[in-house]
């Protein structure tokens, strides 16, 4: 079973609290850790594994929508410099990962503390003194949805 379409089932059941906003071609979710704070997910509505097995134009509209999304993280996060991540590799179902990066972030991993979020000890980053409490997740969900609201209007 794919990890994705079960997230998915549970926004659609409304029982996954990470759940932010439906758009077009995917859904908006807060990442589960925030060790880079506003880390959110960006999940394409169907099960497909490749960018180009997905028409044209629906494409076109989910690479759009990504964007806007990152942007709603920019805005709501404050971050220095936005990461994009479509991998698939351990989920095969497309979707993006984008990541609010800021100096300091990896702390002297990589190349003296600069590099790509995978650099950080994933036991570090995957820690559940990284996951926010319903409060703070709350308040996350509420500052990226002000700001997709405003770019969606």
């Amino acid at each position: 079973m794919c990890i994705i379409c079960d997230r998915i089932k549970m926004i659609k059941e409304g029982t996954n609290p990470y759940f932010v906003r439906e758009l077009e071609t995917g859904y908006v979710v807060i990442g589960d850790n925030q060790h880079f704070e506003g880390y959110t997910l960006f999940l394409f509505k169907e099960h497909v594994v490749e960018l180009f097995n997905i028409e044209p134009a629906v494409k076109t509209k989910y690479l759009e929508e990504m964007s806007i999304v990152a942007e709603a993280a920019y805005k709501a996060f404050k971050p220095e410099k936005m990461n994009y991540e479509c991998l698939g590799n351990g989920d095969a179902h497309l979707h993006w990962h984008l990541f609010p990066r800021k100096q300091g972030d990896i702390e002297n991993y990589g190349n003296n503390g600069r590099g790509p979020v995978w650099w950080y000890p994933m036991e570090k980053m995957y820690s559940d003194d990284n996951r926010p409490n319903a409060e703070k997740l709350e308040e996350m969900k509420r500052r990226l949805n002000d700001e997709l609201e405003a770019l969606l209007a």
